[in-house]
């Protein structure tokens, strides 16, 4: 999927040439909060594509190489047009309401926050974070679509015959498979964490050595290795995969102790994180 670039030269002109109901009919206060709440939204979402085709260049705020970086620009490019959008920044909402309803934009209506405090902003990431995270449970709940950078994309796609050949082998799913890839390393073959797992599906060395691997930065015997125990995790956990996740991250072991996902911030967000993927590669 093309990410959507966006050339603006007057953003209200569209705006502007449309025609506009009758200004002569009346709306209630309950109405006019609504048309007041659609016209924030739709500037909110406007946006967040002018922030989003902006920063392309440089793959987003966080940069193509931070781990789960795809994921939190999401948020914080989502967060920040709420915010610009509150601060009347555009003045889009405002035009699209004085359209409306014939009326000039009052700030009562809305009562929108007049400054951005990206302190108070970085606390409510964290805290939508959390709430994202809480929402994964044992029957798999939507998780919203996550894009991978272009850069890590790109470099997966030197591994599509080997994921292709294992998923097949296995007959798991493929684009579980490189959602793992993505989540767990952004396709990057040398990669190490700090708890010293090794290669694209970061895999520790015990649980390599299980699996039969030799070597676990060779691209091939670690997406053999790690498309094998993620398998042996599916049959385990009767084919739920928010489960099977939590515990590729996790471990068998504190799935077991908490009797579902842990509730470790690290894992839960890793599981929406994969899942986001997922539904980016289903469409």
């Amino acid at each position: 999927m093309e990410e959507l670039k966006l050339k603006i030269t007057n953003s209200l002109k569209h705006i502007a040439d449309t025609q506009s109901v009758n200004k002569t009919e009346r709306y209630s206060e309950p109405e006019k909060r609504k048309i007041a709440g659609a016209s924030k939204d739709f500037e909110s979402m406007l946006t967040s594509m002018m922030l989003k085709s902006m920063t392309s260049s440089v793959e987003g705020f966080f940069g193509e190489d931070s781990y789960g970086g795809d994921y939190f620009d999401s948020i914080f490019t989502m967060e920040l047009a709420s915010k610009i959008s509150e601060g009347n920044s555009l003045g889009i909402a405002q035009q699209i309401y004085q359209k409306v309803t014939g009326e000039k934009w009052d700030d009562s209506i809305m009562n929108p926050q007049q400054k951005v405090n990206f302190d108070d902003l970085r606390i409510q990431i964290n805290q939508k974070n959390k709430l994202d995270a809480e929402q994964v449970n044992l029957g798999g709940s939507k998780v919203d679509k996550i894009s991978p950078s272009n850069h890590s994309l790109k470099r997966l796609e030197k591994y599509e015959p080997v994921i292709s050949k294992f998923a097949d082998k296995f007959e798991v799913d493929k684009n579980l498979i490189r959602s793992i890839i993505l989540a767990e390393s952004a396709a990057k073959p040398d990669a190490v964490s700090t708890a010293k797992a090794k290669g694209l599906m970061q895999l520790m060395d015990g649980t390599a050595k299980e699996m039969g691997v030799k070597n676990s930065f060779d691209p091939v015997e670690n997406i053999h290795g790690g498309t094998k125990y993620f398998t042996h995790l599916l049959r385990k956990y009767s084919g739920n995969i928010p489960l099977s996740l939590a515990a590729y991250n996790a471990g068998p072991g504190n799935v077991e102790k908490y009797n579902g996902i842990p509730p470790f911030d690290e894992t839960k967000n890793y599981v929406n994180r994969v899942l986001g993927y997922y539904n980016y590669f289903n469409g």
